[in-house]
């Protein structure tokens, strides 16, 4: 199995930003033919009170590179990568590619 994981920086408008996704870009998301499951993880402070590096994680898992690369050049794809530009607040984005143990 390979995992797509987007680290996303602390948004602008972090209550916007949150609403956006979970309500617009996760459902695209889980149109994405060949996606076999995505997972949202929202940061919370450390146990010193301190913001993390990153404010959402989205991974996303196929069943190997080749349904990875068909799935995300599909038109439901498409539109999900063009949905970034849709973001409300500002913010920058980490993308890695992975192997599942």
């Amino acid at each position: 199995m390979i995992k797509l994981t987007v680290l996303y920086d602390r948004p602008s408008d972090v209550e916007a930003f949150e609403a956006y996704y979970m309500a617009n870009h996760v459902p695209l998301a889980r149109k994405v033919p060949g996606l076999n499951d995505i997972e949202v993880t929202l940061f919370q402070p450390g146990p010193d009170g301190s913001l993390p590096k990153y404010h959402l994680m989205a991974e996303l898992t196929f069943d190997d590179p080749a349904a990875m690369q068909a799935a995300l050049g599909s038109e439901e794809g498409k539109a999900l990568g063009a949905d970034v530009a849709n973001f409300p607040g500002t913010t920058s984005s980490t993308r890695l590619v992975g192997v599942v143990a």
